[in-house]
């Protein structure tokens, strides 16, 4: 079975899009985000692009704030201050990676946590280390476990194996995935005999950046795989799995293009919306 994202994007787009129109028929603020971006990276006005797609599909209005490859530390300090304090901003998005100049991690924990909608601050993903569901969880983790539910329901019991240890993927959703009663593991470059540990698993989720690295001996007919990875093979985006053979093989594998990274980007603008009713909530209307 092919777990395609379109669906569960469609359903989470007419969810924002209800929450709009319920604003606007309400004569209340439309919901907004700000698009931060250093430099002309092609990869990031790509993404940008998207965005702002996106939020016109759904009624959400953005603004992009375009800062020279060169910015200094205290001028992008004073334009972040700037939209954190900005009523009528619900959300703000920090393209990644920044330049050598600027400090991560001071900015990271500038950023208004109830904007934070990418969940780059350590305030949102401590709430995910606590179970507090009130965090901007990070949009590829969130965006595996919508799919998951979407297509399976109930998850308590699975033994769900991951294949990534990081801040944006890996950690978070070993946590969500717990928070859904399943069993995890997760997995590194450094975890000895991989292929045992994935086959046995339940669910397994990829995302080690690695064009179609994993072929159908990581894996068993009942597995159920989830590709969170990105990659260019011979000038074509694939995923870390070599999806026509594990296709063959296991019960369900999402496809990259149009599988976890459809449901990523439609998440990061609930966030949107889960931030202006945050933001409601502790400064009001």
């Amino acid at each position: 079975m092919l777990l395609e994202g379109k669906s569960v994007a469609e359903k989470i787009k007419k969810d924002i899009m209800t929450a709009v129109k319920a604003r606007k028929d309400a004569g209340l603020s439309i919901p907004k985000v700000a698009l931060l971006r250093v430099g002309e990276n092609p990869e990031d006005v790509a993404y940008e692009r998207k965005i702002i797609k996106n939020c016109q599909s759904v009624g959400i209005d953005s603004d992009v704030i375009a800062l020279d490859q060169k910015v200094s530390m205290a001028e992008f300090m004073k334009v972040l201050e700037e939209l954190n304090r900005a009523s009528e901003v619900h959300g703000i998005m920090i393209f990644r990676p920044l330049t050598s100049q600027l400090d991560v991690n001071r900015i990271s924990e500038a950023i208004c946590p109830e904007k934070d909608i990418d969940c780059m601050g350590l305030i949102n993903m401590a709430k995910v280390f606590a179970g507090d569901r009130s965090a901007m969880e990070p949009c590829t983790a969130e965006a595996v476990v919508e799919i998951l539910k979407h297509y399976y329901g109930d998850l308590s019991g699975k033994n769900a194996v991951i294949v990534n240890r990081s801040l944006v993927l890996g950690k978070p959703l070993a946590m969500l995935l717990l928070g859904e009663n399943a069993t995890v593991t997760l997995c590194h470059s450094r975890t000895q005999d991989l292929a045992r540990l994935t086959s046995q698993a339940d669910i397994v989720i990829t995302g080690i950046g690695k064009g179609k690295f994993f072929g159908p001996e990581y894996f068993s007919e009942k597995s159920i795989v989830l590709d969170a990875g990105i990659n260019f093979v011979d000038g074509k985006l694939c995923g870390d799995v070599d999806f026509e053979p594990v296709s063959k093989k296991v019960q369900s594998l999402t496809p990259v293009p149009g599988g976890v990274g459809t449901v990523t980007s439609m998440l990061l603008l609930r966030n949107v919306i889960k931030g202006m009713r945050l933001q409601e909530e502790i400064f009001g209307a």
